[in-house]
């Protein structure tokens, strides 16, 4: 579905939309998981609200209950548009525009209702580990020196590190880290790579001992400008991949929002790396991809960081 079906909605059929996606077999309750249900009319009710009949449950709830939507009194309509804006935008979408687009009261609902989105988008722990070629590579996220000429860029740099891991023509795991130390680099990659994989990073010697850990190691040297190698056997040895996703991230963070602060960082890489793992996909595929992550998800104002 488009943004322009989406935005022709009434609040009635925005509901009905979301609630196809949250429940394709019919509702759920979120308190008990019970499917013996009652939708409830009339005046006394708000619209929209089911009530689970379950015994020992009995509690009454809408589509928004139990996700990142709850408690929000924005209109559907306005939140279906959302997940499709951030969803469908390459590059992201920064809260000013969905203030402007969404005709939003203020830039402070914006920002909540996009970092809420970022929520939905945190991938649930891994089913299957990254496995066969991936790629490991880190960048820093920060501003530019106010002064010409100041500070680092690079590894030493105050901008804080992120890593991100990429199977070719597969998923991606993005994170901030705390630094780039060996043990660190460790702990990320056997959290997320499978031993039988082959990894594939820069020549910066962090990762020569977590390397060995896997059933291959292979690096191109960054330093002597060598960028892909091809082996013996054929296979072409690139962090490329990895670098393609910090060109997407780097876009966005320059021509989008312009800041990305280390105490939301970790937002800003589930959605990038949302968009990534989804990349296949058509817009109206992804958004309700979003959408349905969005179970069981809640982000409440003074605990988004503010």
């Amino acid at each position: 579905m488009t943004i322009v079906e989406i935005g022709k909605m009434t609040d009635e059929q925005a509901r009905e939309y979301l609630e196809q996606i949250r429940w394709p077999n019919g509702p759920v309750c979120p308190h008990c998981s019970g499917q013996s249900v009652t939708r409830l009319h009339g005046e006394a009710h708000r619209p929209g609200t089911i009530q689970c009949n379950n015994g020992d449950c009995r509690q009454q709830f809408t589509v928004t209950v139990g996700s990142v939507m709850e408690c929000s009194h924005i209109p559907l309509v306005k939140w279906a548009m959302a997940f499709q804006m951030m969803c469908s935008s390459k590059k992201g979408m920064s809260a000013l525009q969905l203030k402007r687009n969404l005709g939003l009261g203020s830039y402070r609902t914006a920002w909540f209702m996009a970092h809420r989105i970022r929520h939905a988008m945190e991938g649930k722990p891994m089913e299957a580990q990254l496995s066969g070629i991936v790629e490991a590579d880190e960048t820093y996220i920060g501003g530019k020196p106010r002064v010409t000429g100041a500070g680092k860029r690079g590894r030493g740099t105050k901008k804080k590190p992120v890593m991100v891991l990429v199977q070719r023509d597969g998923a991606s795991v993005c994170n901030p880290l705390p630094n780039v130390r060996a043990a660190t680099l460790r702990a990320e990659l056997k959290a997320h790579i499978s031993p039988d994989a082959l990894l594939m990073t820069d020549d910066y010697n962090a990762y020569t001992t977590p390397g060995a850990e896997f059933a291959g190691h292979e690096t191109v040297n960054h330093s002597a400008k060598e960028y892909a190698r091809r082996r013996a056997d054929g296979l072409v040895v690139h962090t490329n991949t990895a670098e393609s996703f910090f060109a997407l991230m780097k876009r966005g963070h320059y021509g989008v929002y312009h800041s990305m602060s280390k105490k939301h960082l970790h937002r800003y890489c589930s959605e990038f790396s949302f968009r990534w793992c989804h990349r296949k996909t058509t817009d109206t595929e992804r958004t309700e991809a979003a959408i349905q992550q969005a179970e069981g998800k809640r982000l409440l104002y003074k605990d988004s960081g503010t």
